[in-house]
């Protein structure tokens, strides 16, 4: 496949003239490898088996590469990280190392944090500008400054487009793979994890379904903060003996450690004027194409709004999936601004806002996430609540939905469709 650019590349152009090594993080499938490709002249692929056989017999192999050297799938020789360091320690010029990895390393690898020396850049699956299926009209650089910028431009995408998008998913693979192709390679993906991949990570699992069972729990809760009971009970239907809490516990740390569960934390606001925070995070896959198999969703049975249950959800399953959706762009959109993403709740519920993209001066813009082309006011009675209990804090306020049309309402809100949000 040709190589699309990514909105990652921009923050690598800038990184690699200044920082000695740089670890691309994130799932399989997102495009790590391809990206870090770009810009190596020396390429150790570990997950190739003579070379991983040739690296753990002398870590310091992977010295010997000309220009920039890239180390693919480097937690499966964990011990290649210190060596990483300790060449930092002694010097090494910027742009001298890219990693990349799909996972965490084993729990039981004894390897340094690697802090102030290797910078971490997470890889997530195409946002939506980054598939070219519309052309963004409004900044959430802009959105971010906090000069109310003007807000315009219109677009031909609807709910449908939508469904497609959530469908097809972000993983430039499986994307671009044929129509037909796309559900296997998905169902692929989702058994590769359960199968291999856990293992592989150096974890044993007696029965594989029951792995799958949680992730399809998760993938069931996407857009909610269901609580640990909830997903419980998603994930063990009809058992009678319920597997204890550590055991549970494994298996989210699992598959948070490959990276499939993508959790979005609750905003902790510092000394904004705020108080009965909930902090339970959102719960989000990778990407909902994801949660959408997992659940055996297809476009039709999505647009009708039936969905799994038992996880507490508020509207249907397809909100959820467009507000996953939502999010995954705004994260990466985000990071290339240097703003971190969170999302807002009262521990009793009363008031919540879907999305806080955060400034490092801790400036916020609040996003409500919408399935509808239009706006109600209870649509954003959430975000005129968070600007007055936290005056100064709130630089502007957004609606993502489907609608037509890029506007300002006369409360100064301002209503984007989903695809016409950029950087």
């Amino acid at each position: 496949m040709e190589y699309r650019p990514r909105l990652v590349d921009d923050q690598l152009d800038v990184m690699t003239k200044v920082l000695p090594a740089i670890v691309l993080e994130g799932a399989k499938g997102v495009g790590k490898t391809a990206t870090a490709r770009q810009r190596a002249q020396t390429v150790f692929s570990l997950d190739d088996e003579g070379t991983e056989s040739i690296v753990l017999g002398n870590p310091r192999a992977v010295m010997r590469g000309k220009g920039t050297i890239l180390i693919d799938e480097w937690h499966l020789v964990p011990s290649v990280w210190n060596v990483v360091r300790h060449a930092v320690d002694d010097g090494a010029e910027p742009g001298r190392f890219l990693l990349a990895g799909s996972a965490m390393p084993r729990p039981q690898a004894r390897i340094h944090s690697g802090a102030g020396r290797i910078v971490r850049l997470m890889m997530r699956p195409w946002s939506l500008p980054e598939r070219g299926i519309e052309q963004p009209t409004v900044s959430l650089g802009a959105l971010l400054a906090g000069d109310a910028p003007e807000v315009e431009g219109s677009t031909d995408l609807a709910l449908d487009d939508y469904v497609d998008e959530i469908l097809c998913s972000g993983f430039p693979g499986i994307r671009q793979a044929a129509a037909e192709a796309r559900p296997y390679l998905l169902e692929s993906y989702v058994d590769r994890i359960v199968d291999h991949d856990v293992e592989a990570f150096g974890a044993k699992v007696l029965r594989p379904e029951s792995l799958r069972g949680w992730l399809s729990a998760y993938g069931a809760a996407t857009g909610t903060a269901a609580s640990y009971a909830a997903i419980l009970r998603a994930a063990t239907p009809g058992q009678d003996v319920k597997p204890s809490a550590p055991t549970a516990m494994a298996y989210r740390d699992l598959l948070q450690r490959l990276w499939v569960l993508d959790p979005l934390p609750a905003w902790s606001p510092g000394s904004a004027p705020l108080t009965r925070l909930g902090r339970a995070p959102k719960h989000h896959l990778v990407d909902p194409s994801l949660a959408a198999l997992l659940a055996g969703a297809t476009h039709e049975s999505l647009v009708r709004g039936n969905g799994p249950g038992g996880v507490g959800r508020d509207g249907t399953f397809l909100g959820g999936l467009f507000e996953s959706l939502a999010a995954q762009t705004v994260r990466v959109l985000a990071q290339g601004l240097r703003a971190t993403v969170s999302h807002f709740r009262l521990r009793g519920g009363e008031h919540e806002v879907d999305i806080i993209v955060e400034r490092p001066d801790r400036k916020v813009v609040a996003i409500e996430v919408k399935l509808s082309a239009t706006v109600r006011p209870a649509d954003v009675a959430h975000l005129a609540w968070l600007a007055e209990r936290a005056p100064g804090w709130v630089v502007d306020r957004v609606v993502l939905n489907t609608g037509a049309r890029a506007y300002r309402r006369p409360d100064g809100i301002a209503v984007v469709p989903l695809g016409l949000l950029g950087a």
